[in-house]
């Protein structure tokens, strides 16, 4: 692992998948891209700091009939110390083009139960003779139901503070929902400290 300083650009690409983010750290040693999972709850700029880069290695995917051969630094750390806004000509360098790092894993992906779970749920809650929730008790049992969902996303980390810190070795797509749940939760992500805070009101 080294150290270096450097300016990390990071650019929001809307996949199928959701929001990702895809990085190009520029350093006195090279310019590397970087596609960890951690950066999906930044915002679209440049971030200036010291990078510990704990892994660099060719990597290859294709997109669009090309093949992408690139040079990728995984990161071990970051301390930031300065955020710019990503000009047009910089957001531009950051192609587009980009596969999701959801795509590219080579795992085979896991059983989509969800899916299979809300249409029965769907069913079962309007069919009357299944549906035996008290009347005028529907908005706490939505409420717990929320709960028991958010403790489930969040595992450990629920009941959730005033400060959450995401866990970055977590799946990606796990990361991405914890990301969404905490913006509709009220949370904002600070860059400099690399964590979530619950917005006063």
């Amino acid at each position: 692992m080294i150290t270096v300083p450097g300016q990390l650009a990071i650019k929001t690409i809307h996949g199928r998948n959701g929001d990702f983010n895809v990085g190009r750290l520029a350093t006195s040693i090279g310019e590397f891209v970087v596609k960890n999972a951690e950066l999906d709850q930044y915002t679209e700029g440049k971030y200036e700091g010291d990078f510990i880069i704990a892994e660099i290695r060719p990597s290859t995917y294709s997109a669009n009939g090309r093949m992408v051969i690139e040079i990728r630094a995984l990161l071990g750390g970051m301390t930031l110390s300065n955020i710019d806004a990503l000009s047009r000509d910089e957001a531009r360098r950051l192609s587009p083009q980009e596969v999701d790092p959801i795509d590219e894993e080579t795992q085979a992906p896991a059983p989509d139960t969800t899916k299979a779970t809300a249409k029965s749920k769907s069913r079962s809650s309007r069919d009357p003779l299944v549906d035996t929730t008290p009347f005028g008790s529907e908005p706490a049992a939505a409420a717990s139901k929320a709960s028991a969902d958010d403790a489930a996303l969040f595992g450990a980390l629920w009941p959730l503070g005033d400060v959450v810190k995401l866990d970055a070795t977590v799946d990606r797509r796990v990361l991405r929902q914890q990301r969404d749940r905490l913006g509709v939760l009220g949370y904002e992500f600070a860059p400099l400290s690399q964590d979530w805070h619950l917005a006063k009101a």
